[in-house]
């Protein structure tokens, strides 16, 4: 490789490098390779939900605090009611593990014996 080829190659991977920092800067949730715009975006309106709603004032506090009296038990409960379903969730696929195990145990102890 000539001197120059060199000084280039760096120069592109310099690029990268400084085109990944600034993509990846301020990014505190989950950016997904496969659609990064689309998970800036997310992460973007995720952030700043609650001050554009105020901000641009869509929804009148009055309802909104009404809708949070309203709601906000239940969705309570329906926290509740995923953590245990996904305890169940858990002690189904142990329990699967398991029995594909014996399973393949059984299918072993059939092909020796024939």
């Amino acid at each position: 490789m000539t001197p120059l080829e060199i000084i280039l190659a760096v120069l592109v991977i310099i690029a990268i490098i400084i085109a990944l920092y600034f993509f990846f800067r301020g990014a505190k949730g989950k950016i997904s390779l496969t659609r990064p715009v689309e998970s800036r975006v997310d992460e973007y309106l995720d952030r700043r939900f609650e001050s554009m709603v105020t901000e641009w004032a869509l929804v009148r506090t009055p309802a909104v605090n009404r809708f949070k009296g309203q709601h906000e038990p239940a969705l309570g409960q329906n926290e509740t009611k995923i953590s245990e379903l996904q305890v169940f969730e858990k002690e189904i696929n142990n329990s699967l593990q398991q029995m594909e195990e014996r399973l393949d145990n059984l299918e072993k102890e059939l092909t020796k014996t024939r």
